[in-house]
């Protein structure tokens, strides 16, 4: 980072030639530490580096990670090695200015660039997906040997692009191999994979809506080519049957698959073992790994059909070569409706979504991001397996208007050390004091809150209580729901932030 590249500027000549020697640098990443307390100015940072240091790695250089503050003075060198390079949190507004500014019609981009990573920061309105469409399309025109495109397909931000309807001269490449992207509908990247990009191996997505086409998109013809797939979707989709399957029934040499999707179903049944290999195995004999959590919700309402339970769920993958896999099933009353949700063992997102009191435990070492949703209470018991299960969990939202149903004052404390964001503003105030009262759980890095002003009120006693006793040590941030005119005492209360 710049920080450090510029603590080692001139520190002896023996250390510059260590540091400065080819075999250590290859990757500058010129960005900023933003909890590093700038007593020097950023530009005289940046100057001094381009002076003293660039000069003397330039021709080394293979990877170069830059921000808003030094792309101009840093894309001014030749690197005559370089052929990735990251541009990282641009808001959509300065990337704009440098795109009209002739910047991208650099020879390193047209003759030298392969690997291409693009980070817009969310600040704008979401009219902008016009303007991140322009960007998308025009970088595939302008970079004539991009081989592996990342466009804004970062766990932090979901900005998407729309390309449905565009006409076919608007992109095409005839070298990009791998692409990330996010999309807002599916037609989107059905276009994506209508040939216009006809080297392409890898497609990594998100799609918002998976709904009915809007175009006449062709969604038959086979896709040889692809090797690897990753599909993610939020919202539930009806369309399951309808358009992914017969969207992955073209992948026919797919080597890797995976799947992230919610799935609402009328008068059917959950999507189990066996549906998985009738409705999409079977049309990829080459497949070496499936890596999947996909939840249905099912409502039958015209017709009576026995929803399976979890051990049926667990019978359905026998002998077919999931590997492990972890279920849970929750049906109501009279079996009109239920939810399943199955995924790969071992889990491979970030994200769990719509966590319920059904949830059976398991290790989720990779999962950032913990959705709890039910409309039946969540009990102490379930945070302590959470704060066990999800050890490096660092965004929590609970959305939950039920009271626990055991309430004592003598359970152990719970800790959640790495969660930085609490969502309960959807949440019963049980839940409130549950997490924010220091005696019940132990939060010591939470940053970001998200809360209800009367649940804020009956926990502080109308903020009169020590503040010490509340997880707010470290709070930067605190987003109240509803308009609200704070008291004197609400002031004074949350004067540290």
């Amino acid at each position: 980072m710049v920080d450090v590249l510029y603590s080692l500027v001139d520190v002896n000549e023996r250390f510059n030639r260590l540091i400065f020697d080819s075999l250590y640098i290859h990757h500058l990443d010129m960005t900023i530490n933003s909890s590093f307390d700038h007593i020097i100015p950023i530009d005289k940072q940046i100057s001094r580096i381009c002076e003293k240091i660039l000069p003397r790695i330039q021709h080394q250089i293979e990877r170069l990670t830059v921000e808003p503050h030094s792309i101009k003075p840093i894309l001014s060198f030749n690197y005559p090695q370089l052929y990735s390079l990251s541009l990282v949190n641009f808001p959509e507004k300065i990337f704009l200015r440098y795109f009209t500014d002739d910047l991208f019609r650099h020879d390193l981009f047209a003759k030298q660039i392969t690997h291409l990573n693009i980070n817009i920061l969310n600040k704008t309105p979401k009219e902008y997906w016009a303007v991140r469409t322009y960007f998308f399309t025009s970088i595939l025109s302008l970079c004539k040997r991009l081989i592996n495109l990342n466009f804004c397909y970062f766990s932090d931000q979901d900005l998407t692009v729309s390309i449905y309807n565009l006409p076919p001269p608007s992109f095409k490449s005839s070298t990009l191999t791998n692409l990330k992207i996010n999309v807002d509908i599916i037609d989107d990247c059905l276009d994506l994979l209508d040939g216009r990009l006809n080297c392409l191996s890898t497609l990594i997505i998100k799609i918002t809506q998976i709904s009915s086409t809007i175009s006449n998109t062709d969604n038959i013809t086979k896709l040889p080519k692809l090797k690897y797939f990753s599909l993610i979707s939020y919202n539930y989709t009806s369309y399951y049957d309808d358009l992914v399957c017969p969207l992955l029934h073209r992948m026919i040499n797919l080597e890797e698959l995976k799947l992230y999707l919610f799935v609402r179903r009328f008068d059917s049944i959950y999507i189990d073992g066996i549906q998985l290999y009738d409705q999409i195995l079977i049309y990829m004999p080459r497949l070496n790994k499936f890596t999947f959590s996909i939840k249905t919700f099912v409502v039958n309402k015209n017709i009576r059909i026995n929803l399976s339970s979890n051990e049926n769920i667990q019978y359905s993958f026998i002998g077919k070569k999931y590997g492990q896999v972890g279920s849970y099933v929750h049906t109501w009353s009279m079996e009109t409706k239920g939810e399943c949700h199955i995924y790969s063992i071992p889990y491979e997102f970030e994200y769990f979504h719509d966590l319920s009191i059904s949830f059976s435990g398991g290790m989720f070492h990779k999962v950032r991001n913990l959705m709890m949703v039910d409309t039946y209470p969540f009990e102490h018991k379930l945070f302590k397996i959470i704060s066990q299960d999800f050890p490096f969990l660092q965004y929590l939202y609970i959305y939950n208007d039920e009271s626990e149903k055991y309430k004592e004052d003598s359970f152990p404390l719970i800790t959640f050390p790495n969660l930085t964001l609490l969502h309960i503003q959807f949440a019963h105030v049980n839940y409130v004091e549950q997490f924010l009262l220091k005696k019940c759980t132990h939060l010591p890095n939470l940053l970001n809150l998200y809360i209800r002003y009367e649940s804020l009120e009956k926990i502080t006693n109308n903020f009169t209580n020590d503040v010490v006793h509340l997880n707010f040590d470290k709070l930067k941030d605190l987003h109240i729901l509803e308009l609200f005119v704070g008291s004197e005492s609400f002031h004074k209360y949350f004067a540290f932030l």
